[in-house]
């Protein structure tokens, strides 16, 4: 249960990081106004805080591991909302940040 509730955190994480940041280039560079800044401004606030729930009590641990959930969130997300298609390399990196991701929070500890 534990690893199911830490992976659906770090899906939360994802979309709140990757989402408000998103919302903040829009509002910027789209020019679709202070509102989205607004918004993407209190999504990114939401991802500090689903990171603080994570199990694991190292925050250290946590934003490393989430780095590699970053990496591949945002080529995901730029499939779903902006139409990107990730090469071979993209995939590849993406697949080696996970493996990152479940080596740092999923390994055996004595």
């Amino acid at each position: 249960m534990t690893v199911t509730r830490s992976l659906v955190l770090f899906v939360l994480a994802a979309l709140a990081e990757i989402g408000g940041a998103w919302l903040v280039w829009q509002g910027l560079r789209e020019h679709r106004g202070w509102i989205w800044v607004g918004a993407g401004v209190v999504a990114l606030g939401l991802y500090g805080v689903v990171a603080t729930l994570q199990p694991d009590a190292h925050f250290g641990r946590i934003l490393a591991a989430y780095g590699g959930v970053f990496v591949a969130g945002s080529l995901a997300w730029g499939m779903v909302v902006d139409g990107f298609r990730p090469d071979r390399y993209d995939v590849l990196g993406a697949l080696i940040c996970l493996a990152g991701v479940a080596t740092i929070m999923y390994a055996p500890r004595s």
